[in-house]
């Protein structure tokens, strides 16, 4: 029985030890807290107060409040010239967006005519070897790289598409057979 009684000695000795050593930190809290606040707002500093008992000159209050209000003053005009500028480049901001909207659109237009005239360009050439022979058109297209040939066949009338190519070489129209079957071969299928 008397390793219990004294197990609770030991658990009421620690528990006290804890209570002061709470009690300390708790006050130690405080004067740092009175410390940083000291530092913060240094007009409210406790050693900067006059005494509750001494008379406050009503003009001392009033040339503190006049100070700050010059201070005050002061960080206003800041600000605002901060504002001032930040509107400005705002602006400026705003206008070099809308003239990079504005090249945006004019490229954009210049790239439809251009596509537009390419395309145009395209479909005279086709019907330019349509109404050749197919053989003079087959020998034409022996000529040509074979991906640039395979373009103007899959543009071709699939009737005259059919007499060109049996008018080329077996090997070259294998070859041009090869491009347009694997044009789109790496296309989704979902």
């Amino acid at each position: 029985m008397k390793k219990p009684a004294r197990a609770r000695r030991s658990y009421l000795l620690i528990l006290l030890a804890a209570v002061f050593c709470t009690a300390g930190l708790s006050r130690l809290g405080l004067g740092v807290a009175t410390v940083f606040a000291a530092d913060s707002y240094p007009a409210l500093a406790p050693d900067t107060l006059p005494p509750a008992t001494e008379h406050i000159d009503p003009n001392d209050i009033y040339a503190a409040l006049q100070m700050r209000k010059v201070q005050l003053d002061e960080q206003e005009s800041t600000l605002q010239e901060h504002a001032h500028a930040l509107r400005a480049a705002e602006a400026e901001l705003q206008h070099k967006l809308d003239q990079l909207l504005a090249a945006e659109a004019q490229l954009a237009a210049t790239l439809r005519l251009t596509e537009s005239a390419a395309e145009n360009d395209l479909k005279h050439l086709t019907t330019v070897f349509e109404s050749m022979k197919p053989a003079q058109t087959a020998e034409l297209f022996s000529q040509m790289d074979t991906e640039f040939a395979a373009g103007f066949v899959s543009r071709l009338r699939p009737d005259f598409a059919g007499e060109v190519m049996s008018a080329l070489d077996p090997l070259i129209a294998y070859a041009i057979s090869a491009v347009l079957a694997g044009r789109h071969a790496r296309t989704p299928r979902e």
